[in-house]
Parts: structure tokens; sequence; C-alpha cells
């Protein structure tokens, strides 16, 4: 009973702090717009990329993407691990 109490209390709260997080972020303010400028402007020159998107995903934001890619194989990885298959009568083994 006190677990349950105590998993719906975190839930709440972590719903609760992402909300606050989401509600506050600068949508839309002029320093997004000066940006946009900046990358149409000096995209082609800056990276030798005829594409803007790729010359911004790729240049401008290569370690950005490179985390992003560890992040999904790590996540890959544990839910892999989590759902593999044992054999029957297998146990685990501590040490």
């Amino acid at each position: 009973m006190m677990r349950s109490f105590a998993a719906w209390l975190t839930i709440v709260i972590l719903g609760a702090s992402l909300l606050f997080a989401a509600v506050s972020l600068p949508f839309g303010s002029p320093a997004m717009s000066d940006m946009d400028d900046y990358f149409i402007s000096h995209g082609q020159e800056q990276t030798g990329a005829n594409n803007i998107v790729t010359s911004i995903v790729f240049d401008f934001r290569g370690f950005d993407t490179i985390g992003e890619a560890c992040v999904l194989f790590t996540a890959v990885f544990g839910v892999s691990v989590l759902f593999r298959s044992r054999k029957k009568g297998e146990d685990y083994e501590y040490e």
C-alpha cells in the first residue's frame, strides 16, 4: 500500500515538473528568428551543403546528433537486455 502511494506520488511530482518545464520554454522568442536567419544566410558558405537541413543537422549540430544516436542505441540495448529470453530452469548466479 505504501509502495503504491510512493509510486503515484513520484509520478505526479515528475509529471508536474515536466509540465512546468514545458510551459516555461521560450518558444517564438526573438532570439530564435535571429538564429534562423543566420543559418539560412550563412549555411551554404560555411558548410558547403546545398540542403540547409542537412547542414544544420550534420555540421552545426553534429555533436548533438551523435549524442542522440548514443542515447537511442543505449535505449535499444537496455530493452533488448530486459527482454532477452532465458532457457527454462536457468537462473542468475550472484557472486
